[in-house]
C-alpha cells in the first residue's frame, strides 16, 4: 500500500476554547502529527493513508470534525 500525506483542518470554536484530538487508528490510516495554531484558531493534523476518502473515513470513525482535508507534501530541510 502506497501512503500518502493529508493535512486536517479544523477551525476551532468562536469562544476559543480548543476540541480535543482523539487517536486515529484504523487500518490504513496513521496520525502523524498534530498541532493548534492558536492565531489562526485552527488545528492542523498531518494524517498519511492512502486515498482522501480513506482519510476522511477513519476521521470521521475517531470522532474528528473535518472543516478542510487537502493532499499534503513534506518539504525538504537545507541548512
Amino acid at each position: 500500500m502506497d501512503s500518502r500525506l493529508f493535512a486536517v483542518e479544523r477551525y476551532d470554536r468562536a469562544d476559543g476554547s480548543p476540541e480535543p484530538v482523539t487517536a486515529l487508528a484504523t487500518e490504513g490510516t496513521r496520525l502523524v502529527s498534530a498541532v493548534r495554531l492558536v492565531a489562526d484558531d485552527v488545528v492542523l493534523a498531518l494524517v498519511e493513508g492512502p486515498d482522501e476518502p480513506t482519510v476522511a473515513a477513519a476521521a470521521a470513525r475517531a470522532g474528528w470534525r473535518v472543516d478542510r482535508l487537502t493532499p499534503a507534501e513534506w518539504l525538504e530541510v537545507t541548512a
